[in-house]
């Protein structure tokens, strides 16, 4: 095996033991055209859509894709989008539309109104979950808007009947299936996201460039495995095997910023993430971070954001502790 293939897997590992995928709401959907339904996703929770009886248009601001019978995508960072029968057609709030509860997170939508209508129907699974890459979390920045299941299903043929299961456990109203659908999906987003990594990322740079330097990508790993520690750069370099001046240098290169910037960066957004979508107190995430007081985490926070960590709050998650003293 080749170095990189070597420091690939090690990636890959270290990305998919820090993934979690929460389930919050799926919906087994059979619709009739015309059909526009729309999905806003403030929070940007990930989406996930599978076709089961298609096709359906899928619009992401100004771009379209025909997604047909056996299609599934993953919108990583969700994000307004629409499943269309044309291009024309208005879309409906997927939350006015009237669901009837399977169990538990799992709702069926059903508009068809006639038997012609469930002849041409289109049948779709589709899910909202919150995606959790753990210290990876900035990859998700970085990944496409839209992920594609079909480029996959070549290399990984076992994707699909795994997408047939779950629309399978949608339709059913059995014992456990909210579980069983939420731990299908978990397998899924992960082989999708190992298939995005090992295809190579697409086009994020320094990313891809670390993976060429074994020894570089054993430092990133490191600092996304534990981003509140108290980095030096000198402990970076002996990580490496280098010296400071070497491994500052390489550091810039593959990645465009210095090591220690990149461990701001990395708990600049990670704070935004936990504040913003899991809801934790600004104390508790300067402390994850390793920051001595609340006060010098906002600090911190204001210089590398140009806001106070309590700005980046959902209303539904906002606390007392959003003005902190700075």
């Amino acid at each position: 095996m080749t170095t990189i293939g070597v420091t690939a897997n090690a990636w890959i590992n270290e990305l998919l033991l820090g993934m979690r995928l929460s389930g919050l709401s799926y919906r087994c959907v059979q619709v009739a055209p015309p059909f526009g339904i729309h999905f806003d996703n403030a929070r940007q929770f990930a989406h996930f859509h599978f076709v089961t009886q298609g096709p359906v248009l899928l619009t992401v601001g100004h771009d379209h894709q025909w997604l047909q019978t056996g299609d599934a995508v993953l919108l990583p960072r969700g994000g307004d989008h629409h499943l269309l029968s044309s291009p024309d057609v208005e879309s409906r709030d997927i939350e006015q539309i009237d669901a009837i509860p399977l169990c538990d997170s799992v709702s069926h939508v059903d508009t068809c109104r006639d038997p012609i209508d469930k002849r041409e129907a289109v049948h779709l699974f589709s899910g909202c979950m919150q995606f959790d890459l753990g210290g990876m979390q900035p990859l998700i920045s970085m990944m496409p808007t839209v992920m594609h299941v079909g480029t996959l299903l070549s290399r990984y043929p076992e994707i699909l009947p795994m997408l047939e299961a779950m629309a399978r456990e949608a339709r059913l109203e059995r014992a456990g299936a909210a579980g069983i659908l939420s731990r299908l999906a978990d397998v899924v987003a992960a082989s999708i996201v190992r298939g995005w990594v090992e295809c190579g990322c697409s086009d994020i740079g320094g990313w891809v460039e670390a993976l060429h330097d074994p020894r570089l990508g054993r430092v990133i790993a490191a600092i996304h495995r534990a981003p509140g520690h108290d980095w030096t750069v000198a402990e970076m370099a002996s990580a490496m095997g280098s010296s400071r001046s070497v491994f500052a240098e390489k550091f810039r290169a593959a990645l465009g910023v210095s090591p220690l910037g990149y461990v701001t960066q990395l708990r600049m957004q990670l704070a935004s993430q936990w504040i913003g979508e899991k809801g934790l107190s600004i104390e508790q995430v300067a402390d994850r971070l390793g920051y001595g007081s609340q006060a010098a985490f906002s600090r911190a926070f204001k210089r590398e954001t140009g806001q106070t960590p309590g700005a980046v709050r959902h209303p539904r998650t906002a606390s007392r502790d959003d003005t902190p003293t700075i």
